[in-house]
């Protein structure tokens, strides 16, 4: 059957017998029931429809002959199945037409009502509530509903009907409402697919969320975010929302008015251009849980949660982190599982977070990391980071303690973890790699890498100060000698000006070395000799 949305009228309810099976040694009957343009399917052998007929006759005075008497003999043969069958239909259809609007409660339950109709559903719900809404509010735990009883409930406010429509006190719709009024805690949990045995898509149902008056946590879960009305009305009590499998943007949710009004802005901000709507924020949202969803961009919505201490945005499609220098609350960052390749100067959008998890990203450089100089806990495990150099990027974060680089492709280098260790200096011991502790092998090791690395730092700086003296003298030789002086031409070969010639290039330093000087001194020596 292909599955439709909820009907939003209440429409004339059928049913019918569409066949029965043999289940160890009774026979069950295949009862389709439909209401308007949804159906579902109820199964039920003869005992259930006499003790259904007990209660009714009981309770609501229905003719004790109308049910079909009970057969002994022969009872699972096929002829006395089909009759029977024929029979029980038109002892359903019956009840139906003697109950037409407020079905009594055991007749409600039989056929499903509570669990796929509006009025039965709400009725079950109220019910529940009357006994153990008190008890559940106490608790204070977190309460579970549907998106159909959710569904149920709005149409049932949006419809000119009483609240108590089959004269049962425990069913009256306003249990329901005083119990939402005080709420504080509250898991909305839809389905991919049809609704148990029916023709119902959840997803396609709206429901109003704007009853609720106390919320401060609320999980949204297999929803589109269409079908959720009235969230917008628990922007100035909620502390944690959390919605996943149900949006690919966080403006349908966060800013739902910007649908009417395209040029809007957040309260309180500096407005440099008209607008057409000045949104209220989430003034007490603290915890915004966005995963398992299909966001492909952290756009403006964001300028509504300043609050925001916690973010968790994994198992998206972000491929870029924009807009976050709006939340300057922020502490704990969750991005991993996205399609992030590179994430260039994060410190100017990720402040002074203390946890940043960018686990299972397409990352092969780190340099964007370099200033996050509060970050406490790093995750970089399931990237593409080979290159050794990479972590000196991270390792002068002064508060870094936790680092997780496993299932890179840089984990297959000899003595990794010595090596990794080794690029946060004289911290390396307070350094938690890939969630083990350092041992004292591993900081011995360290050390001696670190006195390695010195020693080769000693050895480049002292190579390159040669080849730049050797660079020097080698400009000095090639430069043409000085023409001698008059005075100086019947002197000896070896006269004092070119001596001075021949000594200038190697005293061209600040600190002329001990052989310029002897050189000099031996010109010096020469010149005097008769």
């Amino acid at each position: 059957m292909d599955p439709v949305p909820f009907s939003e009228e209440l429409s004339e309810r059928k049913v019918c017998i569409v066949g029965s099976e043999l289940v160890e040694n009774y026979t069950v009957y295949i009862i389709e029931v439909l209401d308007g343009e949804h159906k579902w399917t109820v199964k039920h052998r003869y005992s259930d429809f006499h003790d259904l007929h007990e209660k009714l006759v009981a309770e609501n005075k229905v003719d004790r002959h109308l049910l079909p008497p009970k057969k002994m003999l022969g009872k699972n043969s096929k002829s006395l199945v089909e009759r029977r069958q024929k029979e029980l239909e038109l002892y359903l259809q019956a009840l139906l037409q003697q109950f037409p609007e407020a079905t009594p409660t055991p007749l409600a339950a039989f056929l499903h009502f509570n669990l796929y109709e509006i009025n039965g559903i709400t009725a079950a719900l109220a019910e529940e509530l009357f006994h153990k809404g008190e008890e559940l509010l106490a608790a204070g735990k977190v309460f579970s509903l549907r998106p159909l009883q959710l569904h149920a409930v709005s149409q049932q406010l949006r419809l000119a009907k009483p609240t108590c429509r089959n004269g049962d006190a425990k069913t009256d719709l306003g249990h329901i409402l005083d119990f939402a009024c005080r709420l504080r805690y509250l898991k909305i949990c839809g389905t991919s697919g049809p609704v148990g045995s029916s023709n119902i898509l959840e997803r396609n149902l709206p429901f109003d969320l704007s009853f609720f008056k106390s919320l401060l946590q609320i999980e949204i879960s297999e929803c589109a975010a269409q079908q959720i009305g009235g969230l917008s009305s628990l922007r100035s009590s909620l502390l944690t929302l959390n919605i996943h499998h149900s949006t690919d943007s966080m403006m349908l949710l966060l800013v739902p008015e910007a649908s009417e009004f395209p040029q809007w802005e957040a309260e309180g901000s500096e407005r440099g251009c008209p607008v057409t709507a000045v949104v209220p924020r989430w003034r007490n949202l603290t915890t915004l849980d966005m995963s398992h969803n299909a966001i492909g961009t952290i756009d403006s919505s964001v300028k509504l949660i300043p609050e925001v201490e916690f973010l968790d945005l994994s198992h998206n499609c972000l491929s870029s982190v924009e807009n976050l220098q709006h939340l300057y609350n922020l502490v704990h960052v969750d991005l991993s599982y996205n399609k992030l390749c590179i994430l260039e100067g994060a410190h100017t959008r990720l402040g002074n977070i203390k946890t940043l998890s960018l686990a299972g990203n397409q990352l092969e450089r780190l340099t964007g990391l370099s200033k996050l100089y509060s970050l406490v806990h790093l995750d970089l495990s399931h990237n593409q980071l080979a290159q050794l150099e990479e972590i000196k990027n991270i390792g002068s974060l002064p508060c870094l303690e936790k680092i997780n680089l496993s299932s890179n492709p840089i984990c297959i280098i000899p003595d990794y973890r010595t090596k990794v260790l080794a690029q946060f200096g004289d911290r390396a011991a307070e350094v938690c790699l890939d969630g083990q502790v350092t041992t004292e092998k591993e900081l011995d090791t360290v050390e001696v890498l670190k006195a390695i690395r010195k020693a080769k730092e000693v050895k480049d700086r002292m190579s390159s100060s040669d080849k730049k003296i050797s660079e020097e003298t080698g400009l000095s030789a090639a430069a043409p000698p000085l023409p001698p002086s008059p005075s100086s031409s019947s002197s000896t070969p070896f006269s004092s000006s070119r001596c001075t010639s021949f000594v200038a290039p190697h005293c061209l330093t600040s600190a002329p070395t001990s052989s310029c000087q002897a050189r000099q001194a031996s010109c010096t020596s020469r010149e005097l000799l008769p």
